[in-house]
Order: C-alpha cells, then sequence, then structure tokens
C-alpha cells in the first residue's frame, strides 16, 4: 500500500484552465489524460517523483458522471468552485480491500491521445464522498511504465499533505496505519471546523517549496 495520486477537481474556468494555473505555479505541464467513460469525466496529469502524480478531473456533461460515484463526486467537489478532492493509495491486492469493506471493486479505464488504454479497478469513493478525509483504493492493471507517474522530472515531488481528520479513523479505513501508505510524505493533521479532507498539498520543485 502507498500513496499513488492526489485529485483536485477543476474550478468554474473549466479543465484546461485549472491544470494551466497549477502548473504555471509548480512550473510543470499537465498532460491530456484522456476520458474515463465508466466514470463520465475527464483528467489531465502531472506527474511527481516517488510514484505518485497530480490529477485535475472535471465532470463531463454525461449521463455517466451521475450515475458513478466518482462522477458525483468530481460534479459535487466543482459545483463548490472546485479544489482538493482526495487522495488515493495503491495496493497489490484489491480483493484483500474488498473483504475488509464487504463491497466490490469497479473497473475503471482510459484511453490517452496516443491510444493507450490504461485500465485499473478501484473501490472506496463512496467512502470519500461520506469522508472526505478518507482516501479511496486503485489496483492498477497495467505495466509500471504506464502508470501515470512515469517519466516524472525528479526535482518535483510531494513533500507534505495538510489534511483536516484524525489519522485515527484514517487507519481503522486502511487497515493499517496511515504512516504506511505516506511513509514518504510529511502530513500535517489539523482538527476539522467543518469539512475534513486535505487542506493543501505543498510540493518540492527546483523554485521551491510551493502550496497549493
Amino acid at each position: 500500500m502507498r500513496l499513488d495520486h492526489l485529485s483536485y477537481a477543476a474550478g468554474p474556468d473549466g479543465l484546461a484552465a485549472t491544470a494551466e494555473k497549477i502548473g504555471s505555479l509548480l512550473g510543470g505541464t499537465f498532460a491530456d489524460g484522456g476520458i474515463h467513460p465508466r466514470f463520465g469525466t475527464v483528467n489531465m496529469t502531472l506527474a511527481l517523483a516517488d510514484g505518485t502524480y497530480i490529477e485535475i478531473v472535471e465532470a463531463l456533461d454525461h449521463p455517466a458522471s451521475d450515475k458513478a460515484p466518482f462522477g458525483q463526486a468530481v460534479k459535487a467537489r466543482s459545483a463548490l468552485g472546485g479544489g482538493w478532492l482526495g487522495w488515493v493509495v495503491s495496493v497489490d491486492d484489491i480483493s484483500v480491500v474488498e473483504e475488509r469493506l464487504g463491497r466490490s471493486a469497479v473497473a475503471g479505464n482510459r484511453h490517452r491521445p496516443d491510444g493507450t488504454e490504461l485500465r485499473w479497478q478501484q473501490i472506496g469513493v463512496n467512502g470519500t464522498i461520506a469522508d472526505p478525509q478518507l482516501p479511496f483504493f486503485v489496483q492498477w492493471d497495467v505495466a509500471a511504465e504506464l502508470h501515470p507517474s512515469a517519466g516524472a522530472d525528479e526535482g518535483m515531488s510531494l513533500a507534505c499533505l495538510e489534511i483536516a481528520g484524525d489519522p485515527q479513523r484514517v487507519s481503522e479505513w486502511l487497515g493499517e496505519t496511515v504512516e504506511a501508505p505516506l511513509e514518504d510524505v510529511k502530513v500535517e493533521w489539523v482538527a476539522p471546523h467543518g469539512t475534513p479532507g486535505i487542506l493543501a498539498a505543498q510540493v518540492q520543485t527546483p523554485a521551491g517549496l510551493i502550496r497549493i
């Protein structure tokens, strides 16, 4: 189990403008990630060191975004002006999580502009919707070189996550201590005074530490 990526819902200016704004702050360029047909969403991604990445995601005007929990979550966050949607951990065997949570994983896929198909299974989005401090889980079904973090600039890495929440609650959800998937990332826990979840991410860049 390890941190896989952070998800950020596009703001009112749309996907491309949100990605351009955050990319400019970080000194990086987001790549077109393609459409998630099962979820009714589309994303752009920025590869970071240590096998992680940031995605900017936007809901499409499509029935799937109204039916799929992930599409619903993206729509709801964007309707509030956009911002951090959640964090995602990668597991080698998602059946363990299925058994623990008592529910089945959902298959996901998207095609990059070059035609490459990425496939994965995910579970726990409803938990994230109910309690945004909680991550959801993915198991990638592609080779490591196709993971969205491939080709990252080693000078750009996630340095710190600021989360409004309770580490004990998150540990119970993960089935192990929250330090496990976040061992390489500093976490600042803040007692929530409102909606829990990611408050900010601090990214180490060649130009210094940038807080988003």
